[in-house]
């Protein structure tokens, strides 16, 4: 079982796991952005400036599972190297914009579908972002989940709310690969990844707040006007006097 000393989260290692994140946000989705605007202005042609910008955009995936090994190759890792693989495949330079949405709709698809899983993919994700902080709870998830209904029910919708969003994404992305002209598109497409994440965020935060998760997690009561709350008194007031008559009959009998 683990220790409270185990599950506690230093500022010095949160630090290291924020700034890890954000070079590999510049590695996976800056550095190929800026890649194929300096490759088109030296004057290289549209399709190799996209193919390379595709390679650069793989190398955090490569580099990852060169350092985890083939053990711990996970589904983002078979669907980020399946993308590289469609962009050497023939086609026009549209195609090769609307690629990404094929990724996206799948990872779209994979939240939908993870919420019949043992553990929805939201859950999967904000797991390793939030248990042990210091100003949460060192109580284990796997705890929670095994003791709370609300907190099972919160990760499955907030997984269908970023598949509907994803799937939302990579429709977008297709309209925006054939719409319009092609030189502009990546810098959009990676505006349009942007908004979507912040977006969600705000959503999801605002979610997690209606339906007590922060209480849950710092190990209080979920607090009274959440919706949490909010439906178990609706339910305790839709119990009929009859119940009500029953249960002090068979008390007094008892």
């Amino acid at each position: 079982m683990s220790t409270t000393s185990d599950l506690s989260v230093s500022p010095a290692t949160s630090r290291r796991r924020t700034g890890r994140r954000v070079l590999l946000f510049a590695v996976d989705f800056i550095a190929p952005l800026a890649l194929f605007y300096a490759l088109t202005t030296a004057g290289v042609s549209l399709y190799v400036a996209l193919i390379a910008s595709a390679v650069a955009s793989s190398i955090g995936t490569v580099v990852s599972l060169l350092r985890g090994g083939a053990g711990r190759v996970s589904l983002w890792t078979v669907l980020s190297l399946a993308a590289l693989a469609l962009s050497f495949l023939a086609g026009s330079e549209r195609f090769l914009l609307a690629k990404e949405s094929l990724l996206t709709a799948t990872v779209g698809a994979w939240f939908l579908l993870s919420t019949h899983a043992e553990r929805p993919l939201a859950y999967q994700f904000a797991r390793p972002l939030l248990e042990g902080r210091r100003r949460f709870s060192t109580r284990p998830w796997d705890q929670l989940w095994e003791e709370s209904p609300g907190f099972r029910r919160i990760w499955r919708v907030s997984s269908v709310m970023w598949g509907i969003a994803t799937l939302l994404d990579a429709v977008l992305r297709v309209v925006l690969a054939y719409t319009l002209p092609v030189q502009t598109v990546p810098a959009y497409s990676t505006a349009l990844l942007i908004g979507t994440w912040l977006i969600m965020q705000v959503l999801t935060n605002v979610y997690y707040a209606s339906a007590g998760l922060w209480p849950m997690l710092k190990g209080g009561a979920v607090p009274e006007g959440s919706a949490l709350v909010q439906r178990s008194s609706r339910e305790d007031q839709n119990v009929s006097p009859k119940q009500c008559t029953g249960s002090t009959d068979n008390r007094l009998g008892a």
